[in-house]
């Protein structure tokens, strides 16, 4: 996680456009992190992620599986070749492992807003890579 945090802080690029996404400044929260002892070798992570308005992640992919529940403002989300959907408060998604998540953002340029994210991934793996561009 510590080399997770040091990417995305290595990663911070700046827009001079109020509507270019801002990457690498959504603040990232691990709540719980356990070895799955019935899955030798995996783990599952619960973390959530805090975006300013116009903040987003950088393109990236795991390879575990994600699910993604919207707890505050609204979250643009486009995976693999799926078109860009925005989702709610109250709403979820789901990543297979493996996925290239191209965005996810805040979908407001005014508001926060607020993931919880539960992944499921090998133990020593990193919660995501970013892509190249």
């Amino acid at each position: 996680m510590k080399r997770l945090l040091a990417t995305t802080l290595m990663l911070a690029s700046f827009s001079a456009f109020a509507h270019e996404p801002v990457y690498n400044q959504e603040s990232i929260k691990v709540l719980q992190e356990h070895a799955l002892t019935n899955v030798p070798g995996k783990k599952t992570i619960m973390l959530t992620v805090d975006y300013a308005p116009g903040q987003a992640t950088v393109p990236h992919s795991h390879t575990g599986t994600a699910v993604a529940y919207v707890l505050e403002g609204a979250i643009t989300s486009r995976v693999n070749d799926e078109k860009a959907v925005t989702y709610k408060v109250g709403e979820s998604f789901y990543e297979p492992a493996g996925s290239r998540h191209f965005e996810s953002s805040n979908a407001s340029q005014t508001q926060p807003a607020k993931l919880l994210v539960v992944m499921v991934l090998d133990d020593k793996a990193e919660v995501l890579t970013p892509l190249k561009q």
